[in-house]
């Protein structure tokens, strides 16, 4: 539909105006129309729909107004008005739209033309940049001289430079000497360099110290007469703080204007040095007591040119509160618990550690060392020799004096006492350089530096020394095991020492032999050779504790002389060996710990080995061994008793105590010797030759077991009776009744024997199994040759081959080896031999060829046997003599 023209009274008069923008544009839809422009759009509160209502208001609003309510409801709605009003929005819309959109364009050419602008700007800077990098560097290289001349030329010309500021510098300062030098030789006068001390702070009085000692130097050179007789450079000339001064050098005083006649320059200079000491001094103990750590570190740099620091570094140390405090308690007396010295004294007990006295020192050390770095690192520029200086103090002085105090009286208790003390102190000191070194000290909370922890060091090794110079450490932990086994062997000893006294090689002889005191009374003698080795009274008492001596019985020579000892004292005991190891092994853990480990650990081990070898070897396990064999060679053969062989159940101990010793030695001395190899391989010589001794004295209490036992056993089976094996043919035999009473008393004993044989050597291993076998191969040769001494009926082949079912079962009981079934099987097969008839025995003998037969054959079931070994058996039959019999023996 075509729109239609614009009437006079609707149409809106648009008045636009191309050439710009910013002027408002006004469309009236009416003369009540609203306007509106660029900005009622650019606005933030502008709303589309609020805009579509306000054009849809301005068309109607007049035609409403226009007519009547009744021509307004008979009227049809007129669309024309907003369709106009719409169209001119729309129109002027575009219109803007068009000057909005030539307007970016616009806008957009400026942008594309100032962005290629600006990237042409810092591409030129970007290039004069890189030029001006480019002659630094080249400016750089030709500084530092790379090849260039111009660039050493300016090097040297530096260092030319410094060279003329020092030799400026050299020449003020010599002429300043030279004008001090003319003040004091012709004047007497030091005011210049005083003016220097007093005027200049730390650094005039660091120079005026530098200054006055080559005025000491020139006075001593151009003073021929007290020249040598005068203190060289380095001299100290204070007293101390506190000292006497003179009228002409007071730490207050000056040298301005005073006259001294015609007393020397070199004297005058002294005098001043001195002074200027003093006042030093005097500034830096003011300044400590007001913790002014800046006072302090002047005063220490300009005493750094007398001694070398030495004055200020003395004064320092010796007012410490720390050592004045301990001075006056050098003194003291240590703890009086007498729990824990009772404790520390006894081996079978955990010592209780760091004496409490020595113990609270150290502990004391560790917090003021660690306070005082803090004010040593501000005070002084050269801490560390400081921090040495109050170490040295602290180790040398407090620790070492209560150290000795604590080492005096543990040697006053016994030797495990000292030597407990002497760990557990080493120990704690040991932790606290440990923990220093830790901290760092002056260089907190960074670790100690190399030269702090060198000094730590060599104070704890120092404090120490003494105590293991040579071969003294080792002789005391010698003496105190030796002690200690001795003692706790004492009732051992005198028990065998008894048994063996009246024989010619007695025991007491090989004690002697050793260097043992042992005579005729073995109380009285270790009673008198404890009161001859001068021992404390407490470790005498320790002893005989361990002795088993009590309080009753140690009299003296007025008291009892004979000690009452009892079997289980002669016998080995595992708590006893335990005990001993127990106390070696805490030795050698001791010296480890002590000595460290070092070069001398092989030659101590040497000596700990031979000590145990001596003591708990020869002395408490081959005694015992040689006992068991005077035991067993007693019952060797025996006569018309059983023999006594409960003494084999002792070898269980024995076996024990050899395996206690060999896994000790192995695992424990073994190894510390490992970087020596020579001491090494004697060692495991002795060793070796130690363990061979003693299981061949084992080895040989076995064999005369054996022996007697095997000897007992043909004894019981001679007393067998010539009826056992022809009873009466009336006789009622039961089946209970079939065994002899020989056969069962000789199992009874040999069962008994085989129980304390496993209990001895236990009920499985290697020797139990050879004991077994040796017993055995003796039980079957007694057996066969048994029973070819008894006639045998036919009712009395059931008791036979009763009796050697019985002995079977016996060997069968000792698990015996497979390889010694086919001797079982002989038995059987001679039990056979009674009980079968003529024609079965015939025909089980038929095809016997000596072992030759198949498994199971007679062959396979006599292995070993020849025919002509049947023979007797056979004989011994009742029907011997007959037809049948006889033709089988004809055989054989």
């Amino acid at each position: 539909m075509a729109a239609r023209p614009f009437s006079p009274d609707t149409a809106s008069v648009l008045s636009h105006n191309s050439s710009s923008l910013s002027r408002p544009n006004t469309f009236q839809a009416s003369s009540r129309a609203p306007v509106y422009t660029l900005d009622t759009f650019s606005s933030k509160d502008f709303i589309v729909k609020d805009f579509v209502e306000s054009l849809s208001e301005v068309s109607t609003t007049p035609r409403r107004s226009a007519g009547t309510a009744a021509q307004t409801a008979s009227q049809a709605f007129d669309p024309k008005p907003l369709i106009r009003t719409f169209e001119h929005a729309l129109s002027r819309l575009k219109t803007l739209s068009e000057d909005l959109e030539t307007r970016e364009n616009e806008l957009s050419g400026s942008v594309r033309r100032a962005e290629g602008q600006h990237n042409s700007n810092i591409k030129s800077r970007e290039q004069e940049l890189e030029r001006a990098i480019d002659s630094f560097h080249r400016l750089e290289r030709t500084l530092d001289g790379d090849g260039d001349a111009d660039g050493s030329a300016a090097l040297r010309i530096g260092e030319r430079l410094e060279e003329l500021d020092r030799q400026r510098q050299r020449a003020q300062d010599a002429k300043f000497i030279l004008q001090c030098w003319i003040e004091v030789s012709e004047r007497g006068d030091l005011s210049s360099l005083d003016d220097v001390r007093r005027m200049g702070g730390g650094d005039g009085k660091v120079r005026c110290a530098h200054i006055a000692r080559q005025l000491l130097k020139i006075s001593q050179r151009l003073d021929p007469v007290t020249n040598g007789k005068s203190q060289t450079n380095g001299v100290h000339f204070a007293n101390g703080v506190n000292g006497e001064h003179d009228e002409t050098g007071s730490p207050s005083g000056s040298f301005r204007g005073k006259k001294h006649g015609d007393q020397p320059p070199r004297e005058i200079i002294e005098k001043f040095l001195e002074m200027l000491e003093k006042d030093l001094l005097k500034s830096f103990d003011d300044f400590y007591r007001r913790q002014n750590f800046d006072g302090m570190r002047e005063c220490a740099v300009a005493l750094r040119d007398f001694n070398d620091g030495s004055s200020v570094i003395s004064l320092f140390v010796n007012q410490h509160q720390f050592f004045i405090d301990r001075a006056q308690l050098v003194t003291e007396d240590l703890a009086t618990d007498t729990e824990s010295w009772d404790r520390i004294a006894d081996p079978d007990t955990e010592p209780p550690g760091v004496e409490p006295s020595l113990q609270s020192l150290i502990d004391e050390v560790k917090v003021v060392v660690q306070e005082e770095s803090f004010i040593i690192k501000r005070a002084f520029p050269y801490h560390e020799e400081v921090l040495a200086r109050f170490l040295q103090r602290v180790f040398q002085q407090s620790i070492q004096q209560k150290l000795e105090m604590v080492l005096d009286k543990a040697d006053t208790i016994s030797s495990l006492a000292f030597l407990r003390s002497l760990q557990s102190s080493r120990s704690y000191i040991a932790a606290l350089v440990e923990d220093l070194k830790a901290h760092g000290l002056t260089e907190h909370p960074e670790p100690a530096s190399s030269v702090t922890a060198a000094v730590l060091d060599q104070q704890l090794d120092e404090l120490f020394v003494p105590y293991f110079t040579g071969s003294s450490y080792i002789e005391r932990e010698k003496r105190n095991l030796s002690e200690l086994f001795e003692g706790l062997l004492f009732k051992f000893t005198i028990y065998h020492s008894r048994r063996r006294k009246m024989q010619p090689s007695t025991y007491l002889g090989q004690l002697a032999a050793r260097g043992n005191e042992y005579i005729s009374n073995a109380r009285e003698t270790y009673v008198k050779r404890l009161d001859s080795a001068d021992l404390p009274a407490s470790q005498k008492a320790m002893l005989l504790r361990i002795a088993g001596l009590h309080d009753k019985e140690h009299g003296g020579a007025a008291g009892q002389k004979e000690i009452d000892v009892t079997d289980e004292d002669g016998q080995l005991s595992l708590p006893f060996t335990k005990r001993m190891l127990k106390w070696l092994a805490e030795g050698v853990g001791r010296g480890l710990e002590l000595a460290g480990g070092g070069n001398e650990t092989p030659k101590e081990v040497r000596e700990l080995l031979q000590l145990l070898i001596a003591n708990m070897g020869e002395i408490y396990l081959e005694t015992a061994l040689d006992a068991a064999n005077d035991a067993a060679a007693a019952v060797e053969n025996p006569k018309s008793a059983e023999p006594d062989l409960s003494y084999i159940t002792d070898l269980r101990a024995a076996v024990s105590v050899l395996h206690l010793m060999l896994t000790t030695i192995q695992m424990l001395l073994l190894p510390l010797a490992a970087s020596n190899l020579t001491i090494r391989r004697d060692l495991e010589k002795q060793t070796n030759s130690f363990v061979e001794r003693m299981e061949g004295k084992i080895d040989l209490v076995l064999q005369r077991t054996i022996d007697a036992a095997l000897a007992w056993t043909a004894r019981l089976l001679s007393g067998q009776r010539k009826t056992d094996f022809r009873p009466r043919d009336d006789a009622n035999l039961q089946l209970d009744q079939l065994q002899t009473g020989t056969c069962q008393a000789t199992c009874t004993f040999l069962a008994r024997l085989h129980s304390r044989a496993a209990v001895a050597l236990g009920s499985s291993g290697r020797v139990l199994q050879a004991f077994n076998v040796e017993l055995a191969v003796g039980l079957r040769g007694l057996l066969l040759t048994h029973f070819k001494s008894f006639p045998v009926s036919l009712t009395g082949a059931l008791v036979v081959s009763k009796d050697i079912t019985k002995y079977i079962e016996l060997l069968r009981s000792w698990q015996l080896p497979a390889t010694f079934d086919p001797s079982l099987e002989v038995m059987t097969e001679i039990a056979n031999l009674f009980v079968i008839g003529p024609e079965a025995l015939r025909d089980r003998l038929r095809n016997f060829g000596g072992g030759g037969g198949g498994a199971g054959g007679p062959g396979g079931l006599l292995q070993g046997v020849e025919k002509g070994d049947l023979r007797p058996y056979v004989l011994r039959r009742e029907d011997s003599g007959s037809v049948g019999v006889q033709a089988v023996l004809n055989a054989l």
